[in-house]
């Protein structure tokens, strides 16, 4: 078994390629590993591409309207207000994202997750719980349709607790906080 790499960031990534990552969560990978780092203005396109190809994917893209803006401002929706934005790079593509998006004070939001369907599991949710743990937030809260099982197990075994059930546009959400963020 491979270990993950500590990288000075706090992030980590499997250096041979096998495919491990932190947690033992075996993930589809090949090349020089997954990289989790902060958002460049340069990521912009890539990143809206893998918003859109991953909500496809699931069957829960609404079209894009005025609730993607804050993916058209990135640096000042998540960066600039004390939140952060977090991409995945493999073999030098973009094939995760995810945001902080402050709530109150000590409080975030886990918003934007989005990663490549055969690449989904732990390695950028454990950076964002880090980034969030950095920031000084102690409550993370973020939400998911009810129909994504896959995405509700992760939340679930990462300590996130259903908060409440409700709807955005055709959805059904269920919407989970997590209060220890480390």
């Amino acid at each position: 078994m491979s270990h993950p790499t500590a990288r000075g960031d706090g992030t980590s990534f499997a250096p041979d390629g096998s495919g491990r990552v932190q947690g033992g969560v075996r993930k589809a990978v090949r090349g020089e590993g997954l990289q989790i780092r902060r958002y460049e203005s340069g990521d912009r396109e890539a990143v809206w591409r893998l918003h859109n190809e991953a909500l496809d994917e699931v069957g829960a893209h609404l079209g894009n309207g005025p609730w993607d803006d804050d993916l058209h401002e990135i640096e000042a929706a998540s960066l600039k207000t004390g939140g952060g934005f977090l991409v995945g790079i493999l073999d030098g593509r973009v094939v995760a994202m995810g945001a902080l998006t402050p709530v109150s004070p000590g409080e975030t939001g886990v918003k934007r997750r989005r990663v490549k369907p055969a690449l989904q599991g732990q390695t950028l949710f454990d950076a964002l719980h880090r980034r969030a743990a950095r920031l000084g937030y102690s409550t993370l809260r973020l939400d998911t349709a009810v129909r994504q099982r896959a995405a509700r197990s992760l939340y679930e075994r990462n300590g996130y607790r259903e908060v409440r059930r409700g709807r955005i546009g055709p959805f059904d959400r269920v919407f989970y906080e997590r209060r220890a963020v480390a």
